[in-house]
């Protein structure tokens, strides 16, 4: 009997013990886990406020990646900040020839069909930061889960290009001072799992407020829309 009572009392405290070991573990497994922290997109870029003669054709490509570091700011750990540094690189492909003559830079509208242009696109590359507000229901132990993130994102562009392949010749140029520096606008990731939808609606012009088209501003800014993935 006394032998008995021993064995009873030896496993009820390792089974105590391993309790609470294991919440132990738990609460540093919740206290501890982060999510999202790096991103690839691959998006379809859209030119907003075009001159009424200006139109796109073919695929306008953009490609993002980069870390954010998340942020939980509450208990549960569902809602959280997320600050990061990333890189970008986005074609436009449309109908302005973007020509340069005595180191002057002009912007004209050119008929693609009467000059068999085969290619006519300019290029940014960005630095880029992105800040999201994350709402999600995740846990350390569910990868798939729903996520809401509205966002702003800053983006620094550090260098640029342009073709333009014609019967009439080629042109390329890279680094011309019309491309605003500082772009920025909102964004918004979406979705449940991997799949995840992704926009990015910009602020500002894509080119400085000085660029002229046919004598009028040239005031397009950029909308992007595609999918992105989220990696741990």
């Amino acid at each position: 009997m006394k032998n008995t009572i021993l064995i009873v009392l030896f496993i009820s405290g390792f089974i105590g013990f391993s309790q609470k070991k294991n919440d132990k573990e738990k609460t540093e497994l919740y206290k501890n886990y982060r999510e999202d922290q790096f991103y690839i997109s691959v998006t379809y870029n859209l030119l907003n406020e075009k001159p009424i003669d200006v139109s796109q054709s073919g695929f306008s490509s953009g490609f993002h990646f980069g870390f954010i570091r998340d942020m939980p700011i509450n208990k549960e750990r569902t809602v959280a900040l997320g600050l990061g540094l990333g890189l970008s690189t986005n074609s436009f492909n449309q109908n302005i020839a973007i020509t340069e003559t005595n180191d002057n830079v002009s912007f004209n509208i050119i008929n693609e069909s009467e000059l068999n242009v085969s290619k006519n696109k300019f290029t940014t590359y960005l630095f880029e930061v992105p800040l999201e507000l994350r709402w999600r229901k995740s846990s350390p132990t569910n990868y798939s889960f729903l996520r809401i993130y509205p966002g702003f994102k800053l983006g620094y562009l550090f260098y640029n290009s342009t073709k333009l392949k014609s019967d009439q010749g080629n042109t390329k140029l890279s680094n011309i001072d019309e491309f605003n520096r500082l772009q920025y606008g909102l964004t918004l990731s979406a979705g449940y799992g991997t799949w995840n939808l992704h926009a990015y609606y910009g602020l500002n012009p894509i080119f400085e407020d000085s660029t002229k088209l046919v004598d009028a501003p040239l005031n397009m800014t950029a909308f992007k829309i595609g999918l992105i993935f989220y990696i741990l």
